[in-house]
């Protein structure tokens, strides 16, 4: 990124994992999510990204339990999740086990009683019509904050402050961080940098909000999942989704990349990944954690989970019929990406390079290269079974170790390849 921050040189090669911990457990508590750290280490997450920890404002409250992100008070925990000891014991048990945790930061609204607004009304934005507070875009839960008044800047530092001193945690997912304005966002990690190297994570996509890298260090693609899901369901071209992969590469104010096929507000509001890109899920999953940039695998993802779940009411995530499969295939994919020197996020000795085919407009295929170490993906990105095809770029030369079956097979240009539809290969080198 450019400006004065350096994301943690962690992050590197991190994939993250989004908590909804209310749907994680029956308890949907943070005791028993503790009991989950093992399976998940296993897994080979390194960052566990929790929705927002705080509690639930009450007036106005969407449906039974209402929204994570109505929070009435920053600097205590929701007491459906349990206590700041809870908290404080998994934040010590999880960086035991070698995990990084960042929680979900909401800055621009609160919910309509929180304590602010009885004991700092000025914190907050009116609504020049009725006088009261102005809704946050129309979602009747929240009310947004006045960034302009420098006491309220200086109460949201001192509240982001209170979890790191408090917790010790490792960074921030900021919630819709475009909707509050950048220069606010540089003031805070100036003044959090002073406690300890921080992870910076904007919900923002770079090619929509190029400023907001000044302050953060990894963003959203929503661009390319819009496109990606144009591609499925409306048979766009090929060339539609390397035109968005070059748009990336040449963002200005360049954040690392966070490559995602769903999320809590994607699950939630426009269904699963299998319902948005069918069987070209998989290997838009083998995507985001291959190309160059920060995967993000969200909850129940890795169980196969099927349905998109309640946002304000409790409903659990449930285990596809292909749970045991995608266990391995993450857990495969996700120890990749942590050990292999080609993978490294944001590392200028990483290089990617596009590979040649004769079949262009059904496969996408790329090198990920350091050095002499090298990550061959092979993605089948059509519906056509069968599909004969060489390889014809003279990068590829030498014996590759499928990553999946742990079979050798020597490349060169012109290895003849077949592959059934929305196959995916990968291959170290």
């Amino acid at each position: 990124m450019n400006g004065p921050f350096v994301a943690p040189d962690w992050v590197k090669q991190t994939t993250i994992y989004e908590v909804n911990l209310r749907q994680y457990t029956a308890d949907g508590t943070i005791l028993a999510f503790m009991q989950e750290l093992p399976r998940l280490h296993e897994l080979g997450v390194e960052t566990l990204w929790f929705m927002p920890l705080t509690p639930i404002a009450k007036q106005n409250r969407k449906g039974g339990l209402g929204s994570y992100y109505a929070c009435s008070d920053y600097v205590s925990i929701n007491p459906e999740f349990g206590t700041e000891a809870d908290f404080k014991q998994l934040v010590a048990k999880a960086h035991e086990m070698g995990f990084k945790i960042i929680i979900d930061w909401v800055a621009n609204h609160t919910g309509w009683d929180h304590q602010w607004t009885k004991q700092f009304p000025e914190y907050y934005l009116k609504d020049t019509a009725t006088g009261t507070f102005k809704i946050a875009s129309g979602m009747g839960d929240i009310i947004e904050l006045d960034f302009s008044n420098p006491a309220l800047r200086r109460a949201m530092i001192d509240a982001m402050k209170f979890w790191v001193t408090n917790f010790d945690i490792d960074g921030f997912r900021c919630d819709l961080a475009f909707w509050v304005e950048v220069e606010f966002w540089k003031e805070a990690r100036a003044e959090l940098a002073q406690l300890k190297p921080l992870f910076w994570f904007g919900e923002y996509d770079q090619l929509e909000r190029p400023e907001y890298g000044q302050a953060f260090d990894a963003s959203y693609t929503w661009t390319w999942m819009h496109r990606a899901k144009d591609f499925y369901q409306q048979q766009w071209p090929i060339d539609s989704l390397y035109a968005v992969l070059n748009e990336y590469d040449k963002a200005e104010n360049p954040t690392l990349n966070v490559w995602f096929t769903t999320n809590h507000d994607e699950n939630s509001w426009h269904g699963t990944e299998y319902q948005k890109y069918g069987e070209m899920a998989p290997a838009l999953a083998v995507f985001s954690l291959t190309w160059n940039g920060v995967p993000l695998i969200y909850s129940g993802q890795e169980i196969g989970n099927r349905k998109p779940v309640l946002f304000f009411d409790k409903d659990l995530f449930e285990k596809g019929p292909d749970a045991e499969y995608l266990k391995l295939f993450y857990s495969t994919l996700i120890q990749l990406k942590k050990k292999h020197p080609a993978l490294r996020t944001g590392d200028p000795s990483c290089r990617t390079y596009r590979i040649k085919t004769t079949a262009p407009d059904q496969v996408v295929a790329y090198l990920r290269k350091q050095g002499e170490k090298e990550v061959l993906v092979i993605l089948n990105l059509s519906g056509q079974n069968d599909l004969h095809f060489d390889l014809i770029d003279p990068l590829i030369d030498g014996m590759y170790q499928n990553t999946f079956s742990g079979a050798a097979n020597e490349f060169k240009p012109g290895t003849p390849f077949e592959m059934q539809a929305w196959e995916y290969l990968v291959y170290n080198k």
